[in-house]
């Protein structure tokens, strides 16, 4: 990070948009909500395809809708569908969640039971090295113990687990060892730690800051855009172990500009237009300064991971994978929602494993800032003014940045610059990626103005 202003291109997720973002020829499908008007009674409780962030929203809606008999939710990535789990047959709850366009599965354990047995596990089984999450696709809680949970500690896991009964819970074991993701080397630094910016925000006082792991926070107070610089920002606030794995950092300088985009690479941003909530079963994509961009799917929601510094609660999920170095790095969906910051988990990008990441919204709420800052609500990012995804179908509307009913996909011409072939097409963004050499970008970390990882 420095504080000039690089140009560099801008390929924004925006409704009507799709990006290449990878070497791995990564392809955002077109993920478009469906206008049902169909006025039969099948058509009416007919499930209707939605993308992940329309189906986050309507997850939320119906829990409220239906009170206890919801237990939990996912989306069906393959049908574009968001599917409900009920405890009861009643057949007005059934169809309330139809109407409302999800696919709905009458499963046994509630929510509230489900919460019973993660609080039994939290009495008599938090164990470094374990982590334990509810699965809302087979209805039961998801145990996982690290290599280092052996002999004694590991009969008492297996031993909580059996007492819970296998229709409620289910439990395995993971190659790695369950670790934050802080190395030294490049990105942001402070004291021989490297980390990853996640989001640039506006912190409560109206002053630029931006959001990492809270592990990063606590390591140490001031942290510099490369490793032997002058620091540049501040720790302000940070959580960890405890309710959650997030920081707040501001910048010093109160004239940084700092947009509310992501670096995915190659000179490119995407921007970030939302903060929104994680579901599981959703595709999303990883950018941390280690290993570059990586995707995966969520697989659960308000996880428990007993870390060796403690435990840490009401964390996401996934198969998505993370090395040291990209602690506190941006987890972001394809239509440009922040989602979350990278905690810690097990394996690399070479064998996969488990990866734990802190919910945006919760940080944001927790520390009192707001999504974006600096010039991020200007007319310079493609789409800007524009909620993504907000039940509006991609390329309908007159997308600034695309024209109406076209897609820009990989080859395409982005707000007049090419998003796919030339330009991402071949990219190293894996493991071994250099992040920011060769690149007039503060030393590898990107101007302060990026969301740089």
């Amino acid at each position: 990070m420095s504080h000039k202003r690089i140009p560099k291109r801008k390929a924004a997720f925006a409704a009507g948009t799709v990006v290449a973002l990878g070497a791995a020829a990564i392809l955002l499908p077109n993920a478009n909500a469906s206008q049902d008007g169909s006025s039969n009674d099948a058509a009416a409780v007919a499930p209707k395809p939605l993308k992940a962030t329309d189906a986050s929203d309507l997850a939320s809606q119906l829990e409220k809708l239906l009170g206890d008999a919801f237990a939990g939710s996912y989306y069906d990535s393959d049908s574009r569908q968001l599917v409900v789990n009920v405890t009861a047959g009643d057949t007005s709850v059934v169809v309330q969640a139809k109407q409302a366009g999800a696919k709905v599965r009458v499963v046994d354990n509630s929510l509230t039971e489900l919460a019973a047995g993660a609080k039994t596990l939290k009495d008599k089984a938090t164990i470094p090295g374990t982590s334990w999450a509810v699965d809302p696709r087979t209805n039961k809680i998801l145990v996982t113990a690290d290599s280092t949970v052996t002999g004694a500690r590991w009969n008492t896991l297996e031993s909580t687990v059996k007492s819970l009964g296998s229709d409620m819970a289910t439990i395995k074991k993971s190659a790695g060892t369950f670790k934050t993701f802080v190395s030294g080397g490049d990105a942001i630094f402070a004291g021989g730690a490297r980390c990853s910016l996640g989001f640039n925000v506006t912190a409560g006082d109206g002053s630029p800051a931006f959001l990492t792991a809270g592990h990063c926070g606590v390591a140490a107070e001031q942290w510099s855009d490369s490793e032997t610089g002058q620091p540049i920002a501040t720790v302000d606030q940070a959580t960890f172990p405890g309710n959650g794995d997030f920081a707040l950092v501001k910048y010093d300088d109160p004239a940084t500009q700092a947009p509310s985009e992501v670096n995915v690479g190659g000179g490119q941003t995407v921007a970030i237009q939302q903060a929104a909530d994680a579901e599981v079963g959703s595709q999303v994509f990883r950018m941390g300064s280690t290993t570059g961009l990586a995707d995966g799917q969520v697989l659960a929601l308000d996880a428990t991971v007993n870390y060796p510094e403690g435990t840490v609660t009401g964390l996401i999920q996934t198969d998505v994978c993370a090395e040291p170095g990209d602690s506190g790095g941006s987890l972001f969906t394809q239509d440009g929602s922040a989602i979350g910051l990278t905690s810690g988990g097990s394996g690399d990008c070479t064998v996969g494993g488990e990866t734990f990441f802190q919910p945006v919204t919760t940080a944001l709420q927790a520390v009192g800032a707001t999504l974006g800052a600096g010039d991020a609500a200007g007319g310079d990012q493609a789409g800007a003014g524009d909620e993504a995804g907000a039940g509006q179908e991609a390329g309908a509307g007159g997308d600034a940045s695309a024209s109406p009913g076209d897609e820009a996909g990989a080859g395409q011409e982005v707000g007049g610059e090419q998003a796919g072939g030339d330009v991402i097409g071949g990219q190293d963004t894996g493991n071994g990626q250099d992040t920011g050499n060769g690149q007039d970008a503060g030393n590898g970390t990107g101007d302060a103005g990026q969301s740089r990882n």
